[in-house]
C-alpha cells in the first residue's frame, strides 16, 4: 500500500510513534514493512519501521487539520462574498443624506421624522421657530403616534445612514407614551448667561462602520426585541436630534400605522472612489428653532 500525505496546513506535520514521540515531516509514504518520510527538520528522506509508527493517530490529527483548513477557506469565501454584496448595496445607495434599508435588492429610504419638544411641567409642545427654549427644566424629545410607519421583522437589522456632516449616531428604544413615543430626555439648565442641555437616550449597543466618506453602515450587537425604535443623528448638548423611526416586529396589518411604507428606490451608480476621508471633519450643527412662550 501507497499512501503519500501533503500537509497543507504547514510546512511540517507531525508523524507519531507508539513510544509518543514525533517526526517533523511535510510527506511521508507507507511502504509493506517501513515509512518513508521526508525530514523537514534535517531536510532529507528517511525510513523507519511500520511497527513503529502510530499512523491511526497521524491520520486522525491529519484529517482534523484538513477539516478546520477546510472550514477556514469556507469561512473566507463567505466573508469575501459578504463583503462584496456589501459593496453592491453601497453603490446602489441614494446620494442623498438619510437613512436607508436593504430589503430584500431593493433599497428603502426610510422618512425622517417629525419630531417636538414637550415641557414636561405644562405639557406645551415648543415648536421648531426660535432658539432653545428659554423655559429650564425637563423636557422630553416626542414622535407622534404610538407606532412607526416603516416596520421592519428582522431582529437584527443592517441600517445605512449617509450624513452630511460627521455626527453622533445610535440606534435607541423608543419609550412608549399616550398617543406617543419618547426618543430622549432633556435636561436644560442656565448658568449664568448660558444654557445647558442635557440628553438621556436609550441606546442600543450597536456595532458601525463606516462604508465610504459621510456613509455609515450600524446594526445591533444582540437581536432588537419587538418594539419602537429609532435611528437618531445628534451633536450632543445642542438638541439637533434628527430621527428616522421603526417598529420590529412580526407583519401585523391590523396594527394602525402613520401613512404608508416609502417606495423602494431604485439603484443608483457612484464613484467607485469611496475612500474614507483622512480626518474628521467637525460636526455641523442643524439648529431646531423655538417660539418663546408669552410671559417667558
Amino acid at each position: 500500500m501507497l499512501l503519500l500525505a501533503a500537509l497543507a496546513l504547514s510546512a511540517a506535520d507531525r508523524l507519531y510513534l507508539k513510544d509518543g514521540t514525533y517526526q517533523l515531516t511535510n510527506q511521508y509514504e507507507v511502504k509493506p514493512d517501513r515509512v518513508r518520510y521526508y525530514s523537514t527538520e534535517r531536510s532529507e528522506w528517511e525510513e523507519i519501521p511500520l511497527e513503529m509508527v502510530d499512523l491511526d493517530r497521524t491520520k486522525a490529527e491529519l484529517a482534523e487539520r484538513k477539516s478546520q483548513l477546510d472550514a477556514d477557506v469556507k469561512a473566507e469565501a463567505e466573508e469575501r462574498a459578504a463583503e462584496r454584496e456589501a459593496a453592491r448595496q453601497v453603490a446602489a445607495l441614494p446620494a442623498q443624506p438619510g437613512a436607508y434599508f436593504i430589503r430584500g435588492d431593493k433599497t428603502e429610504a426610510i422618512k425622517q421624522a417629525e419630531s417636538k419638544v414637550v415641557n414636561n411641567k405644562r405639557r406645551s409642545i415648543l415648536k421648531a421657530l426660535s432658539p432653545i427654549p428659554i423655559i429650564m427644566g425637563k423636557a422630553t424629545l416626542e414622535l407622534d403616534g404610538e407606532h412607526a410607519a416603516f416596520h421592519i421583522t428582522e431582529s437584527k437589522p443592517e441600517f445605512y445612514l449617509r450624513v452630511s456632516d460627521y455626527e453622533q449616531m445610535e440606534i435607541v428604544k423608543l419609550t412608549p407614551g399616550k398617543n406617543t413615543r419618547i426618543v430622549e430626555r432633556l435636561m436644560i439648565a442656565k448658568f449664568q448667561d448660558q444654557k445647558e442641555v442635557s440628553e438621556e437616550v436609550q441606546a442600543v449597543p450597536a456595532f458601525k462602520k463606516q462604508e465610504a466618506d459621510l456613509l455609515f453602515r450600524i446594526w445591533p450587537q444582540s437581536p432588537l426585541e419587538p418594539g419602537e425604535y429609532a435611528i437618531i443623528q445628534y451633536t450632543p448638548g445642542k438638541l439637533d436630534t434628527q430621527v428616522w423611526d421603526f417598529s420590529v416586529g412580526k407583519s401585523d396589518s391590523s396594527v394602525p400605522r402613520r401613512g404608508e411604507r416609502t417606495p423602494a428606490i431604485p439603484p443608483r451608480s457612484v464613484p467607485s472612489d469611496t475612500s474614507p476621508p483622512a480626518r474628521v471633519r467637525s460636526a455641523q450643527v442643524w439648529p431646531v428653532r423655538f417660539p418663546i412662550p408669552k410671559g417667558a
